[in-house]
């Protein structure tokens, strides 16, 4: 009966022993399925930061890329385009490349900006394309617009010698003169009347006159009558208005465009703000 019962004892015993032992293996096993989750949720954290800041540094340099397009501010003014703002270009006139001949002064309180330009080498009366340079400008406004510039007879004692210089606009649309009902074209571009007077090329000579011999407004071709100056832009667009020297002692300050929208006085005044720029 002893034997029995110890039997028994033993047996259970050892199906004990067997039921704690499994309960421990469970129970590692659920242990090391757990920390393997932890590392898989921590890796995957990381691949997110990562991306993140890739996507970060990418946005700043198209930022940068786009702040430095071609509306930056210009130290050059060789790549100068002016642009027309409510149908007025305002320029001061020594705000381009020059070559050899032209020269800055500044004598003189009649002046604005930094000075004005004189051509000071050999005459060109009928021979315009030398001494050039050129002023790209930029129309937003299309339509007509009438050109001025502010000069001075700087040689002599003459307001009708050294008081001119040719002017050309030979992307324009339309470039012409007129008086009342008379409008005139430059020779040599397929368009007639002429004026009476120099003029070739495309090119016109463009004087000022009377006795007061220092800066004032004036613009005129077509001797002893004459006409005023205009051009003509049918699209939005950037233009070349060239100049060539013909008068030695003819200076030059400032020039303005404008249209129907502006005031002449307006267009002229000191007190008009000069004509932005973008970088060609």
């Amino acid at each position: 009966m002893m034997k029995n019962r110890f039997k028994t004892w033993s047996s259970l015993r050892g199906r004990l022993s067997v039921l704690v032992l499994l309960t421990v293996l469970t129970a590692c096993s659920k242990d090391a399925d757990t920390d393997n989750d932890s590392e898989d949720k921590t890796d995957v954290i990381d691949v997110v930061d990562e991306t993140d800041d890739i996507d970060d540094t990418d946005d700043t340099d198209e930022t940068d890329e786009t702040e430095g397009g071609s509306d930056s501010p210009c130290t050059d003014v060789a790549n100068y385009i002016f642009k027309e703002k409510n149908g007025l270009v305002n320029v001061e006139f020594e705000n381009a490349q020059f070559p050899d001949g032209w020269v800055l002064k500044s004598d003189g309180d009649s002046f604005t900006g930094k000075g004005y330009m004189v051509w000071e080498g050999d005459q060109y009366l009928g021979n315009p394309g030398n001494g050039k340079t050129s002023f790209k400008i930029e129309i937003k406004n299309t339509g007509t617009y009438r050109f001025l510039w502010k000069s001075a007879v700087k040689s002599g004692n003459s307001g009708s010698d050294h008081n001119d210089t040719w002017l050309r606009f030979n992307d324009a649309d339309d470039f012409y003169a007129q008086k009342d009902d008379s409008i005139v074209y430059p020779k040599d571009t397929g368009k007639t009347p002429h004026p009476e007077g120099a003029s070739k090329d495309g090119w016109f000579k463009i004087y000022r006159s009377g006795s007061n011999l220092d800066f004032k407004w004036q613009s005129s071709t077509f001797d002893n009558k004459g006409h005023n100056i205009y051009v003509v832009f049918e699209k939005a667009g950037v233009y070349t208005m060239e100049i060539s020297a013909r008068s030695s002692g003819h200076g030059i300050d400032r020039f303005v465009l404008f249209n129907d929208a502006m005031a002449q006085a307006d267009a002229i005044s000191d007190d008009a703000n000069l004509s932005e720029t973008r970088c060609n």
